[in-house]
């Protein structure tokens, strides 16, 4: 099991985040790693707690595989007893501070961001990850107003000491202005789970991300 430290170590180098639901194909998870995704994230809100451990099953071994690093969306209780690397938080949630303890001290905790205040917060919170978005409107989120590449130029400007992801509604196609604008790593959900290749999907998007050295955006 890897310490704390060693898991910020990954994710310091982290620059493709694959979140969704645990009805996904195995293979297209595969997929995603395979293309260049080196982290995952279990979120589903909308399934009984078995299905959760047994998705996180097959997450966590597929992560294993591939040196990835494997999160849980809202519960540091199932990510525990799952052996997660993380935890992610929204604003509505646990707070990092207490997911924190929760958890240990050992397991990552990332938060959700959708203004400079929230990211100011969350950086004050000591999240070891934060997401900054959404960049644009996204049925996952529906009625969340989209935060804009404005946001997304704003976190590149302050530099955040803990790695930051552009998140909301990127893709293959739009990719390369969320670059333009600062980020060097990012989220997705659609781009990859809805593609008709999903390896290609990731790997476009990486290769993208990848013309941004890390040290220049958090």
């Amino acid at each position: 099991m890897p310490t704390g430290d060693e898991r910020r170590e990954r994710l310091a180098g982290a620059r493709l985040y694959f979140v969704t639901d645990s009805r996904t194909d195995p293979a297209v998870l595969r997929a995603a790693l395979e293309g260049g995704a080196d982290m995952l994230q279990l979120r589903d809100s909308e399934v009984s707690e078995d299905d959760l451990l047994r998705a996180a099953a097959v997450f966590r071994a597929l992560c294993d595989e591939h040196d990835a690093l494997f999160w849980i969306n809202d519960r540091p209780d199932l990510a525990l007893q799952t052996g997660a690397d993380g935890v992610h938080v929204g604003q509505d949630d646990m707070n990092v501070e207490d997911a924190g303890q929760t958890t240990g001290g050992d397991l990552l905790v990332g938060l959700s961001t959708h203004s400079p205040g929230q990211l100011e917060r969350g950086i004050a919170a000591g999240a070891d990850q934060l997401s900054v978005g959404p960049v644009w409107e996204t049925p996952t989120k529906p009625g969340r107003p989209a935060a804009g590449l404005d946001y997304v130029r704003h976190a590149a400007e302050l530099r955040p000491p803990a790695p930051w992801f552009a998140i909301g509604g990127i893709d293959t196609a739009n990719i390369g202005e969320v670059v333009e604008a600062g980020a060097a790593r990012a989220v997705v959900v659609r781009a990859i789970r809805d593609a008709d290749d999903p390896r290609a999907a990731a790997a476009a998007i990486r290769a993208a991300l990848e013309r941004r050295p890390v040290g220049t955006a958090g």
